[in-house]
């Protein structure tokens, strides 16, 4: 509390209510919303296995990764649950459409309903990963910045993708596995394994790049407090 009675915010993150934070917020939904429905298709190159959700993905965690260090935990989680919310309203929004009279022009029903199908199981796989990726994501982030304070950047970021990666990973593969066609263990190992090597590394190549992000939203952001 300060003088006036009223609450502060803790040292070392920001208020929620700025520019960026519902700018991240959207960029993060629109990420997540776009992955999900790229996912509904299974890719191949070579042993390679894995889905056209690669693409942008990995970028959801570098967004969670700017939300947890500027903002902390519980506005990152905030942005996860806003996120899923939309993911939900896209599903039912799908469905409706699926059952909608069909123009007689229109030939492409049996096509709609496979991705409709495949988008709510992995709706359903995405959430339950997504959720406990991006918590244990944000939550190494903020625990490890209690320790490191400012410094260290690297080693919060780099941290927290290993660990909010891998539980992402395993969770939404185990879902998400047969909706895409993948049937054998060996297929969902290397599913797995790759899809949680491949978005680590993603990450940790991009980290310029969230240094950058992150050091201009902290510059900027009026109501950010060095963590001391």
């Amino acid at each position: 509390m300060n003088h006036a009675g009223e609450p502060t915010e803790p040292t070392g993150f920001a208020r929620v209510g700025s520019v960026y934070y519902p700018t991240l917020v959207a960029v993060l939904t629109a990420l997540v919303i776009i992955s999900n429905v790229t996912a509904t298709k299974g890719v191949e190159f070579g042993p390679i296995i894995t889905d056209g959700g690669f693409l942008v993905f990995p970028l959801t965690y570098i967004i969670g990764d700017v939300l947890s260090e500027v903002y902390g935990f519980k506005a990152a989680r905030r942005a996860v649950f806003l996120g899923f919310a939309m993911n939900a309203l896209a599903a039912l929004v799908f469905w409706v459409t699926l059952y909608l009279p069909a123009a007689d022009f229109y030939e492409n029903q049996a096509a709609l309903e496979a991705v409709v199908h495949a988008y709510t199981q992995l709706i359903v796989a995405g959430l339950a990963g997504f959720l406990v990726g991006q918590t244990l994501n944000a939550w190494v982030v903020v625990k490890i910045k209690e320790r490191t304070k400012e410094k260290h950047l690297w080693a919060r970021l780099i941290g927290s993708s290993v660990v909010g990666q891998l539980g992402d990973t395993v969770v939404f593969c185990a879902i998400a596995a047969s909706a895409i066609g993948i049937n054998t263990f060996r297929d969902f190992a290397v599913y797995t394994a790759l899809g949680w090597f491949y978005k680590t590394i993603v990450e940790i190549v991009i980290l310029p790049v969230t240094y950058r992000v992150i050091g201009y939203i902290k510059r900027r952001e009026p109501t950010y407090q060095p963590m001391l």
